[in-house]
């Protein structure tokens, strides 16, 4: 960083750089907007990130990130705990809660595989995901990793794991986006399009 910089400024600079998707011109439009907002954004800003820390921890069961654990989700009676879907990330946890088509409970690994990147099952919350089947005998698991590369890797990976648990593993099921048309549609999504396709 150049020596132009107060050290509080390149400091904030690179943190924020570290950050997926942020590279050092939008660090630096953060942190110039932060110092020209003055008020209290930068002592907010510190505020959240310090209660992200200490407020939140990773539910025992399932690994979502929560004020409490066992999490709202775990805890809740209602829930049907017999059917676990397993997601890479938190993120994926409010994106099948805002379906409101699930009702089960959820497992997050906190990534995919991804060896060129170091990632190793290891790494991952696979192990936690197999004793929990052992333990429980759920009546299914939905493997819901995304239908990347790696995605797919996990789920194959995971599905491996657990061929021997006998339970009912499935996958979540791929084809076209609603209001797509076939013209632009790629090869891959129209091909499982097809192989999942079902009567009317």
């Amino acid at each position: 960083m150049s020596q132009t910089l107060a050290k509080p400024v390149a400091d904030l600079i690179a943190a924020l750089s570290r950050l997926p998707g942020i590279g050092p011109k939008t660090a630096s439009r953060l942190t110039f907007f932060i110092l020209r907002e003055g008020g209290d954004l930068a002592q907010t800003l510190a505020d959240a990130l310090q209660a992200l820390r200490s407020g939140t921890v990773q539910c025992e069961h399932c690994f979502n990130i929560a004020e409490v654990s066992p999490c709202p989700i775990c805890a809740d009676a209602g829930r049907d705990h017999r059917t676990i879907c397993v997601v890479e990330e938190p993120l994926d946890v409010l994106a099948v809660e805002r379906t409101g088509a699930f009702r089960g409970v959820y497992h997050v690994l906190h990534g995919a595989l991804s060896p060129i990147n170091g990632v190793y099952p290891e790494k991952l919350r696979i192990a936690e995901l197999v004793d929990r089947v052992k333990a429980t005998q759920p009546s299914e698991i939905i493997l819901a990793t995304n239908p990347s590369l790696e995605g797919e890797n996990t789920a194959a990976y995971v599905h491996q794991l657990l061929l021997t648990a006998g339970v009912r593993v499935t996958r979540l099921a791929r084809g076209l986006p609603v209001g797509g048309d076939l013209e632009y549609t790629d090869e891959v999504t129209l091909s499982r399009a097809l192989e999942g396709r079902r009567a009317m």
